[in-house]
């Protein structure tokens, strides 16, 4: 069976006191967080932040504590199991945009909104596991 990896991050930013996610839409429509596969030597927070700068044009910082991960088999590729390892990355002041060549959009909102647009159990687990820790962060 091959394997293959990835890294991405939970973006995040806080407006007016709240937590606004940063999600963003694949060309086949699919939500989800930016990602992508670890390139030579990196490491997987470097990969992580590579990957956001890329696809969302966000520098991020990484919050020390919070790492998760995602286990699948590649759509239309049962031979394929896929890891991807989440991080969970803040920013402020900076205005996002998508990579065109690999995104339809990218869209900031509301930890509610942000799930009822992902299709997949895996993603809501990811961003209810991010939102928590960033809930206890706060008391």
């Amino acid at each position: 069976m091959a394997k293959e990896k990835s890294c991405g991050a939970v973006v995040f930013t806080r407006e007016n006191g709240e937590i606004r996610f940063l999600l963003i839409r694949n060309l086949a429509g699919t939500y989800g967080f930016p990602k992508g596969h670890v390139e030579g030597s990196e490491t997987e927070k470097e990969t992580a932040l590579r990957e956001v700068y890329e696809e969302v044009g966000l520098r991020v910082s990484l919050l020390d504590g919070f790492r998760t991960e995602e286990t699948y088999y590649l759509p239309g590729r049962r031979d394929t199991l896929k890891k991807v390892v989440y991080f969970l990355g803040e920013y402020h002041d900076q205005t996002f945009r998508h990579q065109e060549t690999e995104l339809s959009d990218a869209v900031l909102t509301d930890y509610d909104t942000a799930m009822s647009l992902f299709r997949f159990d895996n993603t809501r687990r990811v961003l209810t596991e991010a939102r928590d820790f960033l809930l206890k962060q706060e008391k």
